[in-house]
């Protein structure tokens, strides 16, 4: 009979194999970093005594046939602590998908001790799984928001990602984009460019920060929700490391943003290079600043280049992404899952604080290569 247990030191090559298959869909050989880099992701960085720990589902020949990768998040409700785990990885073999692997991995991940269960990533069916096992999906979670900048530029970026020979049509893009004028008003700048977000730049200071400095202003800005994320120096450290290294999204810009007076308001961390789009791991903003911070991205993004922007969405950001010719869709689901309905609750109402930096996007896993 098929069995689920705890991952394994020992598994650790198979698993980067299926995940190299499976999550990254690549052909390639698996990157001799992987293992490593999963180990210590998945064993070695995670707390499973205050959690469930990643687990695999071992077929009737003994071998692994899928796997559910599991990192740790200690978070804090008022004088409560609490533990959460959280889902980054779900995968089954290909030859193993009608066996219902992939939901009995969940349901023993859920029936772990952990207060709080997440996943930001989960795809359709997925989803459909936590809903059955009593999660829930957060609809303001789960968007993905998207600012175009270079029309022609974008759809050839776009295009790269899927057909590497589209980069041939860059050139044409530029041209294309400058006889556009993206810089002139009206209704059509509005969607295609920067003009009002740059408009109101001038009351606003935006400067460069490093890791430690973005730390700090994680904590500061993310304490002020119900249920926030509580980590001690080094968990935080490994994180804002490993945020750091996402090769295929380009070079990272940490930003702070400031008011007249010199007030901090709001910080930025987004990946990105020229004619590429920009990839937004997180946006921190005052109560009703959320705007000007949102506006200093776009346009600190615009000017160095970037085609657009992509990111995901938060309750306390999406009011003030109505009003700026954002475009929302949705790829996959942020969902949450937890004996106390209170916990569920806060996040229904937007008074919990998760994704990018508090979630699964800071990994290594989303957007380097581990050449």
């Amino acid at each position: 009979m098929p069995e689920i247990r705890p991952l394994q030191a020992a598994d650790m090559a198979v698993v980067a194999d299926m995940f190299q298959r499976v999550l990254r869909k690549r052909r390639t050989p698996t990157p001799a970093s992987l293992p490593a880099y999963l180990q210590r992701l998945y064993l070695s960085s995670t707390d499973a005594t205050a959690g469930s720990p990643s687990l695999v589902n071992v077929a009737d020949d003994g071998s692994i046939s899928g796997f559910i990768g599991v990192t740790s998040l200690p978070m804090r409700f008022g004088d409560r602590k609490l533990n959460a785990s959280i889902c980054g990885s779900l995968m089954v073999d290909e030859d193993q998908r009608n066996d219902l692997s992939g939901a009995r991995l969940l349901k023993a991940f859920l029936a772990g001790p952990q207060d709080l269960s997440f996943s930001e990533t989960a795809s359709d069916v997925t989803a459909n799984m936590w809903t059955t096992l009593r999660g829930s999906i957060l609809p303001d979670y789960s968007l993905d928001w998207i600012k175009v900048f270079r029309p022609a530029a974008f759809a050839v970026a776009g295009a790269r990602q899927r057909l590497p020979i589209a980069r041939l049509g860059a050139p044409l893009a530029r041209a294309v984009d400058a006889c556009l004028g993206l810089r002139r008003s009206g209704e059509f700048s509005r969607w295609f460019g920067a003009g009002d977000a740059a408009a109101s730049q001038g009351r606003y200071t935006v400067a460069s920060i490093d890791a430690d400095g973005f730390a700090v202003l994680l904590g500061k800005f993310t304490s002020r929700f119900a249920i926030h994320p509580d980590w001690n120096e080094n968990a935080l450290s490994r994180i804002m490391s490993d945020a750091s290294a996402k090769t295929d999204f380009g070079d990272i810009c940490r930003c702070t943003v400031a008011a007249r007076t010199g007030a901090v308001i709001g910080a930025f961390v987004y990946f990105g290079r020229p004619g590429g789009i920009g990839h937004v791991l997180q946006v921190l903003a005052l109560p009703g600043q959320a705007g000007a911070v949102i506006d200093c991205l776009i346009n600190h993004a615009a000017g160095v280049g970037l085609a657009g922007l992509r990111g995901r969405t938060q309750p306390a950001l999406l009011e003030a992404m109505l009003g700026r010719r954002i475009i929302f869709i949705n790829v996959n689901s942020t969902v949450v899952h937890s004996r106390d309905p209170e916990l569920v609750r806060q996040f229904q109402t937007g008074n919990g604080f998760f994704n990018g930096l508090v979630g699964e996007h800071w990994s290594r896993i989303f957007g380097d290569r581990f050449d």
